[in-house]
């Protein structure tokens, strides 16, 4: 059993937190196949955490960096391979 999906760990820094960037991300998510949670995280930043094939997750967070590029300011990234975790894309 491989069970393992493409994932992608994303950490957004700016002016991310009050400005409905998790709201946005959910509304994104929904265009795409890809699972997995964003939340806001107690030092400003937003994380997103998205599961699926590779071209899903990469285009879905190419269309995030683009409709929020306004309110980013860095970006951090880490991607793996691993099980599945999420059935479905929602704001934790």
């Amino acid at each position: 059993m491989s069970g393992g999906v493409y994932s992608m760990k994303c950490w957004f820094e700016g002016h991310v937190q009050g400005v409905g960037f998790r709201y946005q991300t959910v509304a994104i998510a929904k265009g795409y196949d890809v699972t997995g949670t964003v939340s806001n995280i107690d030092d400003g930043r937003v994380f997103i955490h998205a599961e699926g094939e590779q071209t899903e997750v990469t285009a879905f967070m190419a269309e995030i960096k683009s409709e929020m590029y306004s309110f980013i300011r860095s970006t951090e990234i880490k991607n793996t391979t691993s099980p599945r975790i999420y059935n479905g894309f929602s704001i934790s």
